[in-house]
């Protein structure tokens, strides 16, 4: 053994050679095969044998050798496990050398502490979902440290590309039987001592975690009422020290696997009440962080348990695969994000979508409702209009013309939503969420037809929407420059504001398709702050605060709880009207304070100011040409504002209901369909047959 860990590169590079049959053992790779296997049995230190260990792993990770089937006496082996069927056909044939290769494992096992691999790698600390995320950022910007000592810091470290996962994820129970026998034999039970104490010290840990997290005041107060001992995690952490005690001194009882199942359904049993609690009272980051790091524990501690009772290939393989696949997670921010998120995303978009359903014409008595609803909000918008060219030719300071602009745009979206009136623009982000819920919800062959005909009358109803809005904003912005030329004696803009608002709104001389685009982005983010804010108000129980405040003792018990009432109803349009003004007034504030090119281009209140500009010009500059640039860019607008919105909202309820992809594209075929065989479905209503 002495004289092989001597050897070098090239005499090694012979020995793989003689190890492997024609007409393998010319192909180039093995010379570096052979480099990185001297590198690892001669390593005299920790770090040097980690990095070799490395610079292995790396290699068979590197896909295809050859293009035909390599086949050996166990397996037929894909692209990605070539390589490890040439190194275990090296091994076999030369024991000297596996013998070599097992020595210098077993230094590394020895001397490195794999309890963190088993119990922590993949399993978000406890520290909450903020905390974990600024760790991993960290990580990400700044270099860390070598942990020689910890072995999940080097089983990370072998698997950050997701190419690397390709090797483990195409393995076969047989091929890692046959690498078991070769690496830790039956006869050799210390190469294996050191993986046994660190197996058990990780599912101690893991038990740990459980008991923690499910016994945590936040989980237990959403959960079934019941004594702490009797709470399933309680339950499960009691058991499992007694089965890993039991393995430990190689006697587990019959029914081991059993009893543990039963505990580990307990436990998911008790995860779905507190799921369904927060789908009914209000969604909190921190309690789905909590639950997915319950969700990976048991999934980890079942991997063991299956490895301790049962033994053999398969369950060793789930268990190899399952860490791999967390090391590769645990220093990902966007499967963080994704993974913590879903479940708000689904709450704002069901809420979101509850508030579309009524922007949506399924008759003809709801769609001249529409209509009118639109119309109004047209005639609303003009004063916007007006008041918004008033603040901006004010000579304000930066910041107090912003905030000007967003309160006079809020207010006005708020007297929309208590008058019940509509605009346009704030249609898609609802509509969007509405469409992705009759996907989810709509199940077998009339499915899709369904979806066509939900799309249909989206269409429709948003077509209708806008055109109201923006023929009664044009007219009524006509009619109120007239009525204020009566009054003052001149146009209520200037002959040089009325120019800027030409060129301001051209989609050629200007950032109007641009700034239409953002519009659409900031649409979207108003929806999301409303649906947040609604599940903020919900999880908190607000209504139930308002409801029990002691005001009441002066006010009356009836008028709080008419209050709690109105609150919940209009908790998710106040957020959403007020952030959306904000946004509106604040964004090209923000842009000019900090040098950007930030502004926003709202289809309808631009057409109303359009009109105000238009009016106050003579028809001879009217004829240059300059007007029909602004309408284009209205028109540019109308499609940004709408589509822009209405494409995030619509992605966001798909990522958050997990909709298939091959049910879209199944959807985009039909749509196309119908609008070729029946496109007047996108443009109105049909009649219902008259009433037998």
């Amino acid at each position: 053994m002495a004289l092989l860990t001597s050897l070098s590169p090239d005499v090694l590079l012979e020995r793989l050679r003689a190890a492997l049959a024609e007409p393998r053992r010319d192909h180039p790779e093995l010379a570096r095969l052979a480099r990185r296997l001297a590198a690892f049995i001669a390593a005299e230190d920790l770090p040097d044998r980690l990095d070799a260990w490395h610079a292995l792993m790396t290699w068979l990770a590197g896909g295809r050798l050859w293009q035909d089937v390599y086949i050996d006496v166990v397996d037929v082996h894909g692209p990605a496990t070539q390589r490890l069927a040439v190194l275990m056909d090296v091994l076999a044939g030369d024991a000297e050398l596996a013998g070599a290769l097992r020595a210098a494992l077993r230094g590394l096992l020895d001397e490195t502490d794999g309890a963190n691999l088993f119990g922590e790698v993949g399993i978000p600390s406890d520290r909450g979902f903020l905390s974990e995320f600024g760790d991993r950022l960290t990580a990400k910007l700044l270099p860390q440290p070598r942990v020689d000592h910890d072995l999940a810091h080097l089983v990370g470290r072998s698997y950050r590309r997701r190419r690397d996962l390709d090797l483990v994820r195409a393995l076969h129970p047989s091929t890692l039987q046959r690498l078991m026998e070769l690496l830790f034999p039956a006869d050799g039970p210390e190469m294996t001592r050191a993986l046994r104490r660190a197996m058990a010290d990780g599912f101690r840990l893991l038990l740990a975690r459980v008991a923690g997290q499910g016994l945590s005041e936040k989980l237990r107060a959403r959960g079934s009422a019941q004594a702490v001992a009797d709470v399933p995690f309680a339950r499960l952490a009691r058991f499992g020290e007694a089965l890993v005690a039991d393995w430990e001194g190689g006697a587990l009882p019959d029914a081991a696997m059993d009893a543990w199942q039963a505990l580990s359904h307990a436990c998911r049993a008790e995860m779905q009440v507190v799921s369904r609690r927060l789908e009914s009272e209000g969604i909190s980051v921190d309690i789905v962080y909590g639950l997915d790091v319950l969700e990976r524990c048991l999934n980890r501690l079942d991997a063991l348990v299956a490895v301790m009772v049962e033994g053999g290939a398969a369950p060793v393989l789930a268990l190899v695969q399952q860490l791999v696949l967390a090391a590769h997670q645990s220093s990902s921010l966007r499967h963080l994000v994704r993974i913590n998120l879903q479940r708000l995303q689904r709450r704002i978009v069901d809420r979101a979508g509850q508030t579309g359903e009524h922007y949506i014409a399924d008759t003809p008595g709801e769609y001249r409702h529409i209509w009118t609803a639109a119309a109004g909000g047209g005639l609303l918008t003009v004063g916007t209009a007006a008041m918004k060219m008033t603040i901006a030719g004010a000579g304000l300071a930066l910041f107090l013309e912003g905030l000007g602009s967003g309160l006079n745009y809020a207010v006005s979206f708020l007297l929309l939503q208590a008058f019940g009136l509509i605009l346009a623009t704030k249609q898609p982000a609802m509509t969007a969420a509405a469409f992705a819920a009759i996907i989810r919800d709509r199940q077998g062959a009339e499915r899709l037809d369904s979806i066509v005909d939900a799309a249909a009358r989206i269409c429709h109803s948003q077509l209708a929407a806008t055109i109201a809005n923006v023929v009664v904003v044009a007219f009524g912005a006509y009619a109120f420059n007239g009525l204020w030329a009566w009054i003052t004696g001149h146009a209520f803009l200037t002959a040089s504001e009325a120019r800027y608002v030409f060129k301001a709104l051209s989609p050629v001389d200007s950032g109007t398709v641009f700034y239409a685009a953002l519009t659409g982005v900031i649409l979207y983010l108003a929806a999301l702050v409303g649906g947040w804010v609604d599940n903020w108000a919900v999880y908190h129980r607000l209504p139930e605060a308002i409801a029990e405040h002691r005001l009441g003792q002066r006010v009356g018990r009836l008028r709080m709880l008419r209050l709690a009432g109105i609150v919940s109803r209009n908790m998710a349009g106040w957020a959403t009207n007020v952030s959306l003004g904000l946004m509106l007034g604040m964004t090209p504030v923000l842009g000019r304070f900090f040098g950007l090119p930030l502004d926003v281009r709202h289809v309808t209140l631009n057409s109303g100011i359009l009109s105000l500009a238009a009016a106050g010009m003579d028809l001879q500059w009217i004829g240059t040409g300059h007007l029909s640039l602004a309408i284009a860019g209205v028109a540019v607008m109308f499609v940004l504002n709408l589509g822009v919105s209405f494409a995030l909202s619509l992605l966001t309820a798909i990522r958050a209901y997990e909709l298939p992809a091959e049910d879209l594209r199944e959807l985009r075929r039909r749509l196309w369909q119908r609008l070729r065989t029946r496109p007047q479905d996108f443009l109105m209503p049909r009649r219902l047959p008259p009433a037998p």
